[in-house]
């Protein structure tokens, strides 16, 4: 009986999978970790802290967001959560200073540091309400040490930051080689431009010792290929 349910799911393009086993539910095995310490990287209004803080409840959560109108609402969240969930107004990559983002109005998850290009707008009209503005930007491994965070074992970096990954890792680098996993965004579509490629974040996210663990989600076009995904790597 249970084949023949799991048939009909099939024929109309659905699956049926224990919950347990889900990629959901275990996060590809992350569920499973001693995680005590959480880098969200790219946090906008705290979507992600909210959602790992249920798997998580013990786990200090250091959320990075630029965007001045996404961090407000962040704050506000770090304030409910009575410091649980900590708040930094500023964008992470290989350097240090002032830096011209794009925001991205009418959905602010998708801003970047970097331009967006034609496949990227076409696929998602709403990323062409643009304007500029400026945002404190540091590294990582400067941001843990200046802030003087505490980082307990074992450590999850979570990196939402739309084609700026390379830097925000190369900048993070002592951060990465002591982390236990990480989830990251990659853009397989040319998305924005000079947007870091999936070969070159596996270069350098293999050298900080970890290995792909697979996707927790992937994004599909019309036509069925995969515009991005949300990669796991562990250690």
């Amino acid at each position: 009986m249970k084949q023949i349910i799991k048939k009909i799911f099939n024929f109309f393009g659905m699956d049926v999978v224990r919950l347990n086993k889900s990629s959901k539910y275990s996060l590809l095995g992350l569920r499973n970790l001693p995680i005590n310490t959480i880098i969200d990287v790219g946090a906008n209004t705290g979507q992600f802290a909210i959602m790992i803080e249920k798997v998580f409840p013990k786990a200090n959560i250091y959320s990075f967001e630029p965007i001045p109108e996404a961090f407000e609402k962040l704050n506000k969240l770090s304030i409910e959560k009575n410091g649980k969930i900590k708040a930094f107004n500023l964008a992470l990559g290989d350097s240090t200073g002032e830096i011209e983002m794009i925001e991205h109005t009418k959905h602010t998850p998708s801003s970047s540091i970097l331009k967006t290009t034609e496949i990227c707008e076409k696929l998602y009209p709403f990323t062409q309400n643009q304007k500029n503005v400026k945002v404190k930007i540091t590294t990582l491994d400067n941001a843990i040490n200046e802030l003087n965070l505490s980082l307990t074992p074992e450590i999850l970096i979570k990196l939402d930051v739309q084609g700026y990954e390379n830097r925000v890792i190369k900048g993070g680098e002592k951060i990465f080689k002591i982390s236990k996993a990480c989830i990251l965004e990659v853009c397989l579509d040319k998305l924005y431009e000079s947007q870091a490629e999936f070969k070159e974040i596996t270069e350098l996210i293999y050298a900080c010792g970890f290995k792909y663990a697979g996707n927790l989600e992937q994004s599909y076009a019309n036509d069925g290929h995969v515009i991005y995904i949300d990669a796991v790597f562990v250690k």
